[in-house]
């Protein structure tokens, strides 16, 4: 069963398609108009082993607010329309990620019920053309888009570029893994019937 879904979201601020492949091998075909955020992107895509496409057209004349934003309402709209019924895949996974001196911690739960809980602090207010206050908006959107509960924890770490790019990729692993198939299951993975 083919786990793609695109979704897309006009408005007079961004414009903007997203297409996922749960089940991909990690090609990104990514442009946002910022160059950190892509790079973001594309960490996600890659280590998550999606198939990831990303176009946008956001009023960055402003600022990159709206175009992290509402990047991450769509990309969690689309992970939520190619999860489906969650008949049959493992629902949790996690993740501590280690790069250079940054330790990074991720855990997500396909549960039906959005949260964020997002513990991160940056030495720097941008990395490149993104404010790094938007590395957690981002993943607010996506958790309340996706219907998905996700814990973003730096355990250790200096270098903004780093702690946000472990983060990202730590997401990527996690959903991953919560995404995967369990043989042992025909149905979703909860005692209350669905999710």
């Amino acid at each position: 069963m083919s786990r793609i879904a695109t979704c897309k979201r006009a408005t007079k601020e961004t414009d903007i398609s997203v297409t996922i492949d749960l089940d991909g091998t990690g090609k990104g075909d990514i442009h946002t108009g910022i160059g950190f955020f892509d790079h973001m992107l594309y960490g996600f895509a890659r280590h998550g082993l999606f198939d990831l496409k990303v176009d946008v057209k956001g009023d960055l004349e402003v600022d990159c607010h709206h175009t992290v934003e509402d990047t991450g309402i769509v990309l969690g709209e689309a992970v939520r329309k190619a999860v489906g019924e969650k008949t049959g895949i493992r629902r949790y996974g996690h993740m501590i990620l280690p790069m250079d001196e940054t330790l990074a911690l991720c855990a997500v739960d396909l549960s039906g019920r959005p949260y964020l809980k997002f513990q991160a602090e940056f030495a720097n207010d941008k990395i490149g053309d993104m404010d790094t206050e938007m590395i957690r908006e981002f993943f607010y959107a996506v958790s309340y888009s996706a219907m998905m509960n996700i814990h973003l924890k730096i355990l250790d770490g200096e270098n903004s570029h780093h702690m946000a790019e472990a983060l990202f990729k730590a997401f990527g692993k996690s959903l991953d893994m919560a995404t995967m198939e369990e043989p042992r299951l025909s149905e979703a993975w909860t005692t209350k019937g669905s999710l």
